[in-house]
């Protein structure tokens, strides 16, 4: 049988692993710095506020976030591995080759943020927040993302694979072409016309059935 899903290629950060640490403190964490060609690992930042800072070919490992708005940050060619990012503020950010793997980003604020090429890997996205994000080549693999929220989004070429999206809210979100097959999307907040030409199995169409108003028996 032919396999009728379509391949979405994700590119990967462009990365040099001989890099120098980078050292973040309170006295270079400011509006506008850049950063690039390092590794930031094994620390914490605490209570930092800096706007349109970027970072370029950077690796985070280990690296706790701990109450940071980093609003309008620009990250290219950058892997969080292992990182806690909870509650972080990248509102309006610019992601380009970034890869998220392992990490905790419960309550993430990726709102008004533009995604190309971004994968999330093996992580927790609780409460995740992507509202008016504009996704394109995005990949959310084995992630879990219960209550997170997507809408006003605009998705092209994303996939969700093996992820769990219970009660995620998709509304006023374009998902025709989305594959939701692999994914837990019980209670999932979508409009009639969001969900048209989306991907699902039967049992996922029954439950959406209700949408439309249907009566099962």
């Amino acid at each position: 049988m032919k396999d009728t899903k379509k391949k979405i290629k994700v590119l990967r950060p462009k990365l040099d692993y001989d890099l120098d640490t980078i050292e973040l403190s309170e006295e270079n964490i400011m509006d506008e710095n850049i950063f690039s060609f390092g590794t930031i690992s094994e620390c914490s930042l605490e209570h930092h506020e800096a706007e349109s800072m970027t970072f370029q070919h950077v690796i985070f490992n280990r690296v706790i976030f701990n109450k940071i708005a980093f609003k309008r940050i620009e990250l290219t060619d950058v892997s969080f591995q292992n990182c806690d990012l909870s509650n972080v503020d990248f509102s309006e950010a610019l992601l380009h080759r970034v890869e998220f793997i392992n990490c905790k980003i419960t309550g993430i604020n990726l709102s008004e943020a533009t995604l190309r090429n971004v994968t999330f890997k093996d992580c927790n996205g609780q409460y995740a927040f992507f509202s008016y994000s504009n996704c394109k080549q995005v990949a959310f693999l084995q992630c879990q993302l219960t209550s997170s929220d997507f809408k006003n989004s605009s998705f092209i070429k994303v996939k969700f694979e093996d992820s769990n999206l219970l009660q995620a809210q998709m509304n006023f979100t374009n998902l025709e072409g989305i594959d939701f097959t692999s994914c837990d999307i019980e209670g999932i907040g979508v409009n009639i016309t969001d969900i048209n030409g989306a991907i699902v199995n039967p049992m996922q169409a029954v439950a959406l059935s209700t949408l439309l108003g249907l009566v099962i028996k």
